[in-house]
């Protein structure tokens, strides 16, 4: 399958300031997270940007990059835009690879593209929860799935809820009991992607906070790549900055 991966990147960050232009290894983050991205098999790798400093990092790394307004109010109403600045077809698939991802396994990637089709217009993924302490985190977003794979629901509490087995401990997960943890990454069909901006937002959406429940909650199935291994984490912090710069052989 033919797929295009968008990457939206802000200069912006309230934790990790100019956080895009990190220094990896001798390269921009952004570039790490392209150039990682590009192993996936995708056709093109695009970084969508409203900042001209982004826009020189990526042009003098020979990746293609795309300037945007600045005030939409999302990564996917950023790369909506290039998608269709680029008149992409309806049917064209398009994966959301966030711009602190530099470590990101692009199998992943395109294993979520793969999921999309006539029927499915977006897909995520998804791994098993390990550690019992990451189930009753309402940082660490859970999904649960319908037999085909598919999305039933988002959520920060600890879905689905062992009714028998959390009365007795919450310190160990029950036999049998395997929660899924919801990752970041998304692909769309481009008819979808640019119909999302004009979804309104769901009450659900409004109190839990996350992004993808606007799309269950207007009838949109979601289907979920299940990977048996979990992701590197992203860079959000100057913590994670440190530890991906060791990654990279870099010395802080």
């Amino acid at each position: 399958m033919s797929f295009t991966v968008i990457i939206p990147a802000r200069l912006a960050s309230t934790r990790l300031p100019n956080k895009p232009l990190a220094d990896l290894g001798g390269k921009p983050m952004i570039v790490r997270v392209a150039q990682r991205a590009a192993q996936s098999g995708a056709a093109r790798v695009v970084v969508a940007t409203d900042h001209a400093d982004i826009l020189v990092a990526c042009e003098q790394h020979g990746i293609t990059v795309h300037m945007t307004r600045s005030d939409h109010p999302s990564g996917t109403d950023r790369i909506a835009e290039v998608a269709a600045a680029m008149k992409l077809p309806d049917d064209a698939v398009i994966v959301n690879v966030q711009g602190d991802e530099p470590l990101i396994d692009p199998a992943l990637i395109s294993a979520a593209a793969a999921l999309i089709d006539a029927r499915v217009p977006i897909a995520t993924a998804a791994h098993p929860i390990a550690d019992v302490a990451d189930v009753f985190n309402p940082n660490v977003v859970k999904v649960v799935l319908d037999k085909a794979g598919r999305a039933l629901y988002f959520s920060r509490a600890t879905i689905p809820w062992h009714r028998d087995a959390f009365v007795k401990t919450r310190e160990t997960l029950p036999a049998g009991y395997q929660p899924l943890r919801h990752i970041g990454l998304y692909a769309y069909s481009n008819a979808f992607l640019q119909a999302y901006p004009r979804l309104a937002q769901s009450p659900l959406e409004q109190i839990e906070a996350l992004e993808q429940l606007r799309v269950l909650w207007h009838g949109y199935p979601i289907a979920v790549h299940v990977t048996e291994n979990a992701p590197a984490a992203g860079v959000d912090t100057p913590e994670d900055l440190a530890r991906v710069r060791l990654h990279f052989g870099q010395e802080n």
